[in-house]
This record gives structure tokens, C-alpha cells and sequence, in this order.
């Protein structure tokens, strides 16, 4: 479940491994790129834990991060 703090919206992803982390993360770049909307992002070994909000509103969560947060949780 996403959480709102500090301004940001954040949410923690395990898997089973590196490499299962990591195609999740290239799938979510994508998307990403698509929607122009980039996420600040951690990958430790299984993983991943993804903060968003925007910084052309001032660094605050916005409807930009509801929706590519809800198009990220659609891709687990």
C-alpha cells in the first residue's frame, strides 16, 4: 500500500530476487518515461522501494504521482 509522507508518496516492492527486482524496475522506467512523470527509486538486491511526487509543483504529491502510482501497482 502507498503512503503519504513528508510531501512524497512511497512504497516498498519484494521479490524474489535481484533479477526479478530489476525487470520490474525496467517495466516501471518505461511506463514512466511514457507518462513523463520519473520516479526517485532504491534497488537493494530484492527490493525496490519507489517515492514519488512532483517537482514542477513544488515538490508536492499531486494527481501525477496517484496516477502513475496506480499504473505501477498494475503492473505486479
Amino acid at each position: 500500500m502507498w503512503r503519504e509522507e513528508d510531501n512524497t508518496l512511497i512504497k516498498t516492492f519484494e521479490f524474489k530476487d535481484f533479477v526479478e527486482a530489476f525487470g520490474f524496475m525496467a517495466k516501471v522506467a518505461l511506463l514512466a518515461e511514457k507518462m513523463n512523470h520519473h520516479p526517485y527509486w532504491i534497488n537493494v538486491y530484492n527490493r525496490v522501494e519507489i517515492r514519488l511526487n512532483t517537482h514542477d509543483a513544488g515538490g508536492v504529491v499531486t494527481e501525477k504521482d496517484y496516477a502513475l502510482a496506480k499504473a505501477i501497482d498494475g503492473l505486479i
